[in-house]
């Protein structure tokens, strides 16, 4: 096999705007499109956040922000009805970001 440096070997010959435009459409690459959820799905990440609370216990939310999937964990201690959202491990957390809910008994 060939023992090649990449695309190091061609960075020199490129213009400004061309690695510009290379770390643009990379960075485009990266980013996840927000889940479609279903009625059910909805349903479902509902009622584990409900039995969460009522048990106190260890949760993850995963929740989808600018094209980024992050996971939260920690107990959730409250829900605000009003403005549709959760407080888990000293944060607030939108209801419309999460994308799903696991207990982790």
């Amino acid at each position: 096999m060939i023992k090649d440096r990449g695309n190091i070997k061609w960075t020199a010959m490129m213009l400004p705007e061309h690695l510009e435009a290379l770390r643009k459409w990379q960075a485009e690459d990266d980013l996840v499109h927000q889940p479609d959820l279903s009625e059910w799905d909805l349903e479902e990440i509902q009622s584990v956040i409900d039995t969460a609370l009522r048990r106190k216990c260890q949760t993850a939310v995963q929740t989808w922000r600018a094209g980024e999937i992050r996971t939260h964990t920690g107990v959730i201690e409250d829900t605000d009805v009003r403005s549709k959202r959760i407080f888990i491990d000293g944060g607030w957390i939108e209801v419309g970001e999460i994308v799903s809910v696991r207990m982790m008994e």
